[in-house]
């Protein structure tokens, strides 16, 4: 039975303006989406990857409404998130949230951690200030940070520390989707894999949905349902993770496999080394936007 899709975007556009000229109008605007496409079914993990400045930040921004879109809709749980007012949208909000790839810069230095997770109980009126503190505690052991943690400023916590912190405010409202901006791309190698399967486990207990931005391959491999590949503000590819990493169609996709580092000194690339430059997104070519 197919599954429905939590979140679907259509025709996804966003174009940033460039320059001010005469009367203080852009002189061109940069395509950083242009026609952005896909479902993610509820419970699923569907995988962004591209190389930086591909869009796939952008999509995930759109996708919590911190950006406006160009053109497109983002619909989210069967309702048009462009169309809602802000007070429709804040009760969204709580099925909606967003991991940030920086977990330092993401947090407020002047908040403790409780205030930090508690914020959310706050802002939509839940609960009183004993339960409030209850349900940090609560979800503090979830994410693997001690309660005595609690009164710590994010300057107090480790770079995974502070990356579990931020996980631990995602899901304070227990949210059906959250967009993972690279989440573990500012961590250190060891630290990664603790976050990655912290991941998995609370989408296994809380039946989370995750949009998965990532440029890590390997990573995407070990957590995404399905994987979509965007270059210039375009999805080039989308396919099941299976079925992407046994077979590629697009050729960029190809030169994406072929640029990880291989486990077997020696093994041959079936596929010649990409040359050219990347086209501008002020100026993308008519068609694939990867032919030049």
């Amino acid at each position: 039975m197919h599954e429905e899709p939590i979140l679907q975007v259509k025709g996804l556009k966003k174009y940033f303006p460039v320059g001010g000229g005469l009367f203080r109008r852009p002189n061109a605007f940069v395509r950083a989406l242009d026609g952005v496409s896909f479902s993610v079914p509820s419970g699923k993990t569907l995988g962004l990857v591209g190389e930086s400045g591909c869009g796939k930040t952008t999509v995930g921004r759109c996708a919590v409404r911190l950006e406006k879109p160009t053109a497109g809709a983002v619909i989210f749980d069967g309702r048009d998130l462009s169309r809602l007012d802000n007070c429709a949208f804040k009760a969204v909000r709580r099925n909606l949230q967003l991991i940030f790839q920086d977990p330092f810069s993401s947090l407020d230095p002047r908040m403790t951690a409780a205030d930090i997770i508690g914020e959310n109980f706050i802002i939509h009126g839940l609960g009183t200030s004993a339960e409030r503190r209850e349900w940090v505690r609560e979800i503090m052991n979830m994410v693997g940070l001690r309660p005595d943690q609690a009164m710590r400023y994010p300057h107090e916590f480790s770079g995974g520390q502070r990356q579990r912190l931020c996980i631990a405010r995602a899901i304070a409202l227990r949210p059906r989707m959250i967009v993972a901006d690279e989440p573990v791309s500012a961590l250190d190698v060891s630290i990664q894999a603790q976050i990655l399967n912290l991941l998995v486990e609370l989408q296994d207990n809380l039946g989370l949905t995750y949009l998965f931005i990532s440029h890590d391959l390997s990573i995407v491999r070990h957590m995404c349902d399905e994987v979509a590949v965007m270059y210039l503000g375009r999805i080039v590819e989308l396919a099941s993770s299976t079925d992407l990493f046994r077979f590629q169609v697009h050729p960029y996709t190809r030169t994406l496999m072929d640029a990880v580092p291989e486990s077997m000194p020696g093994k041959q690339h079936g596929w010649a080394t990409i040359t050219g430059d990347v086209p501008s997104p002020l100026h993308p070519p008519s068609g694939c936007a990867f032919h030049p």
